[in-house]
């Protein structure tokens, strides 16, 4: 799909359109949101979240313009919208005064790629990527509302007490590396104990994810936060954020910090770091939340409004 407002623009509103109608299919299913105003086709729209509403200057200005004009009219437009949490609904609620029986609540699932390892397994990745140091886990783009400032001088704040030589592994690609997070990067005290993979696959993503220490997952801002998911998969202990839709998602299976204060993140390290007791706890609590969360149930629900969005009006 094309990247920038004005081709937006050109592929929803001219040549979508004219596939509509020439087709003229049921329903139009779209996955990311954007729609067509004034097809004529019933449509189903997911809306993620609304990030892009609260933290605009994370986005170019083009981006942004278009964002805010354009997504409340596609929430309006659509005959039904599917969201990843119950607070997402909220949010589009709330921003665009959408009908809450107009949203359904479908959750997301994690990938079978994830699953816990053996010791021995687990020493061999971190032997590859770490030198056998423990770490903590980071997942995802690196953006700036995934709160990299604030990891990185808590990271600098536990390094201060730790002992045992504990890294920070970044796995995701460098897609929003800004000035601000640069500069603070570069001025940590610790730096050489981060570790950036860029982007990995799926198997060594999982692998990763399995021999971490635990996963320090603290945006200020998610509309899910499927590596928290992934964690439980994987009997790694979770740190995250303590908004958003991050406790509804983690429930009592996570440390949930404030995302704000850097010594909230490096106190869950300090915990996480020290406490086997703790950990293990959290461990066995992910295990039985992954329970509430799998694609089957996701297909599930998004078949449900599918077929309600077929229902006459």
């Amino acid at each position: 799909m094309a990247r920038h407002p004005l081709l937006f623009l050109a592929w929803f509103e001219i040549s979508l359109k004219f596939v509509l109608k020439r087709h003229k299919p049921d329903l139009l299913f779209s996955p990311d949101g954007f729609l067509p105003i004034s097809s004529g086709v019933p449509a189903v729209s997911v809306i993620h979240d609304l990030n892009f509403e609260h933290y605009p200057k994370d986005l170019p200005w083009s981006v942004i313009t278009y964002y805010q004009n354009m997504f409340p009219r596609f929430a309006r437009t659509a005959r039904r919208i599917a969201t990843v949490s119950e607070f997402s609904k909220q949010d589009i609620i709330k921003h665009y005064g959408i009908d809450s029986n107009k949203i359904d609540v479908v959750y997301n699932g994690c990938s079978d790629y994830f699953r816990p390892l053996d010791e021995i397994s687990r020493k061999s990745i971190r032997e590859k990527y770490t030198g056998d140091a423990e770490y903590f886990i980071f997942v995802g783009s690196l953006h700036p509302r995934k709160n990299l400032v604030n990891l990185f001088k808590a990271f600098d704040l536990f390094k201060q007490t730790d002992q045992n030589g504990i890294k920070l592994l970044l796995a995701g690609a460098r897609m929003w590396w800004t000035n601000e997070i640069k500069d603070t990067f570069g001025s940590m005290k610790y730096k050489d104990d981060v570790i950036f993979t860029g982007r990995v696959s799926d198997t060594d993503l999982s692998g990763l994810m399995a021999s971490a220490l635990a996963l320090t997952y603290v945006s200020y801002f998610e509309g899910f936060g499927i590596p928290i998911l992934e964690a439980f998969h994987c009997g790694t202990p979770v740190i995250t954020s303590g908004i958003s839709s991050m406790p509804e998602v983690a429930g009592d299976a996570a440390i949930l910090v404030d995302p704000f204060n850097t010594e909230s993140i490096a106190d869950a390290m300090r915990k996480v770091a020290n406490d086997p007791v703790l950990r293990n706890n959290l461990i066995e609590k992910g295990i039985v939340r992954k329970e509430l969360f799998s694609w089957e149930k996701t297909a599930g629900l998004v078949w449900n409004t599918i077929e309600k969005s077929l229902l006459p009006l």
